[in-house]
């Protein structure tokens, strides 16, 4: 199997070829430019033999250039909640469109299915189950779900979207929801640092969504599907308390509104049949690698 990961630079598409290349599985990566140090600090044994190609998410040909020679594509490339509030345009263009050219490539290519990146960001602050998004990323992230609908209605290309609430872990380092990531590089570096966010929501470290797109990867799909990883509720507090027990001379605080997602889920029992047994890391566990990651780059990288 030979893999498209879009977005291959960013931090989720890291931590899924770092999964994909420890199973054999073939991985082409596609961004605006090409930067495997994360998945070189993640994978350094697998890393080199990913094969790069670049070009713009929003420019079909690049996209169609992209998917030669690939039998399956994980579509993560997008532009998170701060750019797309600062330019909804080029946030439609890169977020929605960007969707669209990877289902018509796909469609070209005869690809069965699409696996993509959506975002518990479709959601409102007060209902976890019925999509009410109240930002313009949450929004194109919405329209990228009715999209893949229509490709199964239209074509029968089955797809795949996941809905990650807080996702933490080594390198995520960008967007309005990366404080938890970042409190761990600051606790681990000695240094003080102010998570962005106050109130509660839901913390997925990363290897738990890597592996819900492998396992997505691995089955026969058919339909169009949308699935939310919550991970572990808990609230900011909580985060900073477990990093102090971590490391107990941390200086983390956090200031600021809560984030405006809903912190309730509903039990989704299409996910459990379609895909049983996804690990759950608890927050703990998953920050305490977080830290150690950063320990080690620190002496490593000094």
């Amino acid at each position: 199997m030979r893999v498209l990961v879009t977005g291959g630079s960013g931090f989720l598409g890291a931590w899924i070829m770092r999964r994909l290349l420890a199973h054999g599985i073939e991985c082409v990566a596609f961004d605006l430019q090409a930067k495997p140090q994360l998945l070189h600090a993640l994978a350094p044994e697998q890393a080199d033999t990913v094969q790069w190609r670049t070009g713009d998410i929003a420019q079909a040909a690049d996209v169609a250039r992209a998917l030669d020679g690939c039998n399956a594509v994980i579509h993560l490339a997008g532009i998170l909640t701060p750019d797309c509030a600062a330019n909804p345009v080029r946030g439609a263009q890169i977020n929605l469109i960007g969707t669209l050219n990877v289902f018509d490539a796909a469609r070209t290519a005869r690809l069965p299915r699409v696996l993509y990146a959506s975002s518990a960001g479709v959601f409102g602050p007060d209902d976890g189950a019925m999509p009410h998004p109240q930002t313009h990323y949450g929004a194109f992230k919405l329209a990228c779900e009715g999209s893949a609908r229509a490709y199964w209605n239209d074509h029968g290309i089955a797809s795949v979207g996941f809905r990650p609430l807080v996702v933490y872990g080594a390198g995520r380092e960008t967007g309005s929801s990366a404080g938890p990531s970042l409190a761990c590089r600051a606790a681990a570096l000695g240094e003080q640092y102010t998570m962005p966010f106050t109130g509660s929501t839901g913390f997925v470290f990363a290897d738990d969504v890597a592996a819900a797109y492998e396992a997505a990867l691995l089955r026969d799909v058919e339909g169009a599907h949308a699935f939310t990883l919550a991970g572990e509720i808990a609230s900011v507090q909580t985060v900073i308390d477990r990093i102090g027990t971590i490391v107990p001379d941390a200086r983390i605080d956090a200031a600021g509104a809560a984030l405006p997602i809903a912190t309730a889920f509903p039990r989704d029992p299409a996910l459990e049949r379609l895909l049983p047994n996804l690990p759950q890391t608890s927050l703990e566990a998953g920050l305490r690698q977080t830290v150690a990651f950063y320990r080690h780059a620190l002496t490593t990288h000094p």
